[in-house]
C-alpha cells in the first residue's frame, strides 16, 4: 500500500482526508502518514520526519486559512504558508523524494473577478486581495519553480469554498449551522447575525473536495493547476434558508454592517471542466445533505 504524507492532518480538511480514506478498504488505496499533532511546518525537524516516513506522495494542507485574520497578522500568514511550504520542499529534496506533491491553494488567489469572466478558469490572472491570498500565490509560484528547476512532480489545486461537518465556526456557513443548532436546542435567542447574504459562492462538500485531491494525486498532470469546486453558483441567502428549514426554527435574520465589505466579490463560480476532463472527478454530494450533516454535527461536538 502506498504511503501518503498529509500535512495539516488535524485541520478541517485534514481530518476529513483521514475519515474518507480510512473508510475505503481498497488495499490499492493510500495509507495515511502524519506529522506529530501540533507540528510546526516551519520546523527544521521536518527533514527527519520526512526521512522516517519516506512517503510515496504528499498532500500539503498545513497552513493558515482565515482571510480576516491575515489582515491582522500578515507576517505570520506569509511565514507559515510560504516559508512552511519552502521548508517542506527542502525536506523532500534532502530525502530524495521522487513521488508527487499536491499543493492545496485557493480560489481566493484570483481576487476580484469581473462577472463577465465567470466562471473562473485556471488561466485567469491572479490578483490577490488579502495577505492570505498573497501567501498562497507566492507558495504556488515556489512550487511551480521547483517543478521546473528541481524536476519535482507537483500538482496545484485551487479550491473554492468547501463546507461540511467539523468546519471551524469562523466560516460563515458553519457559523450559521452552529447558531441554528443552539436556537433549536433553546440555548440561544432566535436571532442570527450575518454579513452580506446577497453574494454567490461556489460551495462544495469537503468530502467531495478530498476525493478531488485523491483524483489529482492519481491522474492529475504534473505542473498543472486545477480548480476544485462544484461548478455551481449558490446564493448565501439560499444556503441560510435551507439551513433554517432543516433546523425547523424561525429566527430573526440581522445583517451586521461591520461584516459587509463594499469591495466584496458579488458573484463567484469555478470553471471545473479541466479537472472533470482529466480525472473524471465532479462534486456529487447534494447541498442539502451537506447542510443536514453540518447541523447534526454540532450536538456531537458539544457532547464531547
Amino acid at each position: 500500500m502506498r504511503k501518503l504524507l498529509v500535512t495539516g492532518h488535524t485541520g478541517f480538511v485534514g481530518r476529513t482526508v483521514q475519515s474518507v480514506l480510512n473508510a475505503n478498504r481498497d488495499p490499492a488505496q493510500w495509507r495515511i502518514a502524519t506529522l506529530p499533532d501540533g507540528f510546526d511546518i516551519r520546523s527544521p525537524a521536518l527533514h527527519a520526519h520526512v526521512g522516517d516516513i519516506r512517503p510515496d506522495a504528499v498532500l500539503h494542507l498545513a497552513g493558515l486559512t482565515s482571510v480576516g485574520e491575515s489582515f491582522r497578522e500578515p507576517e505570520r500568514y506569509f511565514d507559515v504558508n510560504f516559508n512552511g511550504t519552502w521548508n517542506l520542499l527542502r525536506a523532500l529534496r534532502a530525502r530524495a523524494f521522487t513521488g508527487r506533491l499536491l499543493f492545496v491553494s485557493s480560489g481566493d488567489c484570483y481576487g476580484l473577478v469581473p462577472e463577465s469572466d465567470l466562471p473562473i478558469v485556471e488561466t485567469h490572472p491572479l490578483r490577490p486581495r488579502s495577505p492570505y491570498a498573497v501567501s498562497k500565490v507566492a507558495a504556488e509560484s515556489l512550487c511551480f519553480q521547483w517543478a521546473q528547476t528541481e524536476r519535482l512532480d507537483v500538482v496545484l489545486a485551487r479550491s473554492f469554498n468547501h463546507i461540511g461537518p467539523g468546519q471551524d465556526v469562523r466560516f460563515a456557513v458553519a457559523s450559521f449551522a452552529q447558531q441554528l443548532d443552539e436556537i433549536r436546542r433553546g440555548i440561544r435567542a432566535p436571532r442570527i447575525v450575518t454579513g452580506n447574504l446577497n453574494v454567490t459562492r461556489d460551495v462544495t462538500d469537503v468530502r467531495d473536495v478530498v476525493r478531488a485531491y485523491v483524483s489529482l494525486l492519481e491522474t492529475g498532470r504534473a505542473g498543472e493547476v486545477y480548480n476544485v469546486g462544484s461548478g455551481r453558483e449558490t446564493r448565501i441567502a439560499d444556503v441560510l434558508d435551507m439551513l433554517v428549514a432543516q433546523a425547523g426554527v424561525l429566527p430573526q435574520i440581522v445583517t451586521d454592517p461591520a461584516r459587509v465589505r463594499s469591495d466584496e466579490q458579488r458573484r463567484a463560480v469555478a470553471d471545473v471542466r479541466k479537472i472533470a476532463a482529466e480525472t473524471g472527478w465532479s462534486a456529487s454530494t447534494p447541498l442539502a445533505t451537506t447542510l443536514r450533516d453540518m447541523l447534526d454535527d454540532f450536538p456531537q461536538r458539544t457532547a464531547h
